[in-house]
């Protein structure tokens, strides 16, 4: 996992190994229910029963890439403020 924050690390690979297997079965499930209907039927179905782990797995993926910014601004701002002194430092001398 990309995030150095091992609980919350932990907490997030969990959480998208249930929402990819919310989508699998939502989608095997719902197309099995329809398959001796009408196969578009089955299809349609089957998209919609993994619809809500497709968003769970989206929703999870923007929270990680949130995660990663924010901490990548931080290094940037760390490294800017760094920079700002030795400029600082410089120009008095």
């Amino acid at each position: 996992m990309r995030l150095q924050n091992r609980p919350l690390s932990f907490v997030v690979n969990f959480l998208l190994g249930v929402a990819w297997a919310a989508v699998l079965l939502g989608a095997v499930t719902s197309f099995l229910a329809f398959y001796h209907d009408n196969l578009l039927l089955a299809l349609v179905s089957g998209f919609m029963g993994a619809l809500p782990g497709m968003i769970s797995v989206l929703l999870l993926e923007h929270i990680i890439t949130a995660k990663e910014r924010h901490l990548e601004l931080k290094k940037q701002t760390a490294l800017l403020e760094k920079l700002l002194i030795q400029k600082e430092n410089s120009n008095l001398q």
